[in-house]
């Protein structure tokens, strides 16, 4: 069973609407998106899937300790 990979910055992006997996163990190839690595590395984790209804930036979190996930809520930097 693999670790989840955790970064330190969110990933910043230009969203569009629509059904949207991103990833929480970190191992994904296609980050911030989920490409089933959770399932090939057995993880234990899931991505959280949301339907996103407006276009624009994100910041979709990589520290995965937000608590407003998956958006960034700034937890990255408080000690």
């Amino acid at each position: 069973m693999a670790e989840p990979k955790h970064g330190t910055q969110p990933i910043v992006i230009e969203e569009t609407p629509g059904k949207k997996a991103y990833c929480v163990c970190g191992h994904s190839a296609d980050l911030p998106y989920c490409d089933g690595s959770h399932s090939r590395e057995q993880t234990g984790l899931a991505p959280i899937v949301v339907d996103v209804t407006e276009a624009g930036k994100k910041a979709i979190c990589q520290c995965h300790r937000s608590g407003n996930a998956p958006w960034c809520d700034g937890t990255h930097s408080k000690s």
